[in-house]
């Protein structure tokens, strides 16, 4: 009995009030979102079109991501799924523009950080615009479409801010979200590089240079949050970075390819995650608010979808998520479309689509130049024809090799070498929806491909052999 006291106090004394202040600190958290940007469109993955230097130098300090997903292509429904830990199917907010839920169900990220002690503020678009005021942060202000005052306001505050109070706050810019600056001189269009799933036209390289001049914007907003939180906290902060899905160009948002649901995704935390750091275990976007909660001290609530990356960002582990499954349901009247995939760690992708019956339309179809320049141009080039058909006349399912075909354009799913691979991941996908609680709604009226006879202009004509 002495002995056992013994080690008590042993123990006991051993236990400074030093250790015990750093057992229940809390550090601060800053979140900084990009809007549209696809994770090839960096030279922290590789592009060799445009630098990056911000993400660079950041990405120096802590771990990257080599895969990390999204729940879904679109805005409202992405963001909604960062914000609530749940896939959209349940969180409610499927389509684009509608808000997950109810004001108080389900339970939205402030709601599990307030009562960790933080004070949650956003600045810019965090949410889904104008929605982002009623997800309970303390402040949330600057979010209207294309507002370009959000960074230099959040960190005019972060610099004013007197109180000790530990905060978390998310900074959102819309860039390189659409309107594209005009003025794109840095990035020449008879240099710019044209992915192998877009048609080269005068017109696509013209908003290509624009796009890339949006992505350099949100590279300086980027270094301009860093450095700001850096310089008022700085060691003590938790920093992450990622996008809500791949840019407004063909195959990328409103889309389950790659280019539309793999995001950038970096985390610095000075003294818990190793500096200069990649790490290729599977994470998605439902495992964020998990995760903070977990860094502020919380116990990660166990109802959500997502779950903690924490042993991942101290080295711990090497993988999270055997699967990724996203979804998408539309985008109003110009893009009622649903999909649903599924990603093996193995390097397989499965998608189905819920209505092939439909046509694939979007606001690139219906505004953009280039996409019209593309149409043009099927009427005499083959490989034109083919991507504008592969981008409006989708098949029932596809299946794609990511490790042999990164850019997903040989689909295989008629291979009867990969029936039981199919299969698999087909029924991966039917049970997760299920799960879920998928009911598989189309909303907004679809569009239907024209009759042989009909004159509708989405359709490419046959290319001349």
């Amino acid at each position: 009995m002495k002995s056992a006291r013994l080690s008590f106090l042993i123990l006991l004394l051993a236990f400074t009030p030093s250790q015990a202040l750093s057992a229940a600190h809390k550090p601060n958290i800053v979140v900084f979102l990009s809007d549209d940007h696809t994770l090839r469109d960096a030279s922290l993955y590789g592009s060799t079109e445009i630098t990056t230097p911000n993400m660079d130098r950041v990405a120096a300090l802590g771990m990257t991501f080599n895969r990390a997903y999204v729940a879904s292509p679109s805005c409202g429904p992405s963001r909604a799924s960062l914000l609530t830990g749940l896939y959209p199917a349940s969180h409610g907010a499927e389509p684009n523009h509608v808000y997950p839920g109810t004001l108080d169900k389900p339970k939205k990220l402030p709601a599990y950080l307030k009562a960790l002690g933080y004070e949650v503020v956003s600045f810019g678009k965090v949410g889904h615009y104008k929605q982002t005021a009623d997800y309970g942060f303390d402040l949330a202000q600057d979010f209207s479409y294309a507002n370009r005052e959000a960074i230099d306001n959040g960190v005019k505050w972060l610099q004013k801010r007197t109180s000790t109070q530990p905060l978390c706050i998310f900074v959102g810019t819309n860039w390189p979200h659409v309107p594209w600056p005009e003025d794109s001189t840095e990035f020449p269009p008879a240099n710019v590089q044209i992915p192998p799933t877009q048609v080269d036209t005068p017109n696509t390289r013209a908003f290509r240079s624009r796009y890339l001049a949006a992505v350099r914007n949100m590279d300086n907003d980027f270094g301009k949050v860093y450095d700001a939180a850096a310089a008022k906290f700085g060691k003590d902060f938790f920093f992450l970075h990622t996008s809500d899905h791949g840019a407004q160009l063909p195959f990328a948002k409103w889309n389950l390819y790659e280019d539309g649901t793999r995001t950038p995704f970096m985390v610095v935390w000075p003294g818990e995650i190793q500096p200069a750091t990649r790490s290729d275990a599977m994470v998605q976007w439902i495992d964020i608010l998990p995760t903070l909660v977990e860094v502020a001290g919380g116990k990660p609530p166990a109802d959500l979808d997502g779950s903690s990356i924490l042993l991942a960002l101290r080295g711990k582990t090497t993988a999270h998520r055997n699967s990724i499954f996203t979804t998408h349901s539309g985008d109003g009247k110009v893009n009622a479309y649903p999909m649903r995939a599924v990603r093996s760690d193995d390097g397989w992708k499965y998608i189905h689509n819920l209505h092939p019956e439909f046509l694939y339309t979007s606001h690139i179809t219906g505004q953009r130049e280039y996409w019209f320049s593309w149409v043009g141009k099927a009427r005499t080039d083959k490989n034109a024809a083919q991507r504008v058909r592969a981008y409006q006349y989708r098949p029932p399912a596809e299946l794609y090799d990511l490790n042999n075909d990164p850019w997903e354009l040989n689909n295989l799913v008629a291979n009867p070498a990969h029936a039981a691979r199919i299969a698999k991941l087909s029924g991966q996908l039917d049970e997760w929806m299920r799960q879920t609680g998928d009911t598989k709604s189309v909303f907004g009226p679809p569009t239907y491909p024209p009759a042989p006879s009909g004159e509708r202009s989405q359709q490419p004509p046959a290319a001349k052999p």
